[in-house]
């Protein structure tokens, strides 16, 4: 069975409310609700939470919550992994997983065809993991921090005069989804 785990913490700091904050109309939970839905991958789709507000607005939406995660893992320090390893050890006690798809509630723009893709990569080779990953906008090469003083300092100052075509490109992690195998998930 394929499960898709939404972790939807309701403390969140930089953006109070974010993951029922209303965007382009509706909340933002709901478009990866929705994506998860309309992809047709899933046998279940549940949000893991600890609050009673996001909980309701995933039922509205089509996906389960059927659980309130503990505060233990609903603190500023609670990474992905152990939220989505606690899903996991949930939904084994009921289901033969084959595979666990994270996708994050403040993803409104995660694309069905990435989802299946990933699913297609995942269940072609011999992955722990596969994850949507973009290429940086800029080389990653020329970038430079502020100093204490308010000057800048160059991460890699060796590159200073090397033009930008000849320098590597660089990808980081799209912030999407995640799908795992479950024990790479409960190995963490």
């Amino acid at each position: 069975m394929k499960v898709a785990v939404i972790p939807a913490r309701g403390g969140s700091k930089r953006i109070p409310r974010k993951n029922v904050k209303r965007f382009a109309g509706k909340p933002m939970i709901a478009y990866s609700i929705e994506c998860a839905l309309g992809s047709g991958l899933f046998e279940r789709v549940i949000v893991s939470t600890d609050d009673s507000e996001i909980a309701q607005v995933a039922r509205d939406h089509g996906a389960e919550a059927p659980f309130v995660r503990p505060p233990e893992l609903s603190d500023d320090h609670t990474g992905t992994t152990e939220v989505v390893a606690h899903a996991v050890q949930f939904l084994q006690q009921q289901h033969d997983l084959t595979a666990v798809c994270c996708i994050y509630a403040t993803a409104p723009f995660v694309d069905r065809d990435d989802l299946v893709r990933g699913w297609s990569l995942l269940e072609a080779g011999d992955w722990h993991y596969v994850f949507s990953a973009t290429t940086f906008g800029f080389p990653i090469f020329r970038s430079f921090r502020r100093t204490e003083a308010n000057g800048v300092q160059m991460f890699f100052p060796e590159h200073l005069l090397t033009r930008s075509q000849d320098l590597p490109e660089a990808w980081h992690d799209a912030g999407q989804f995640y799908w795992g195998r479950p024990q790479a998930w409960l190995q963490r």
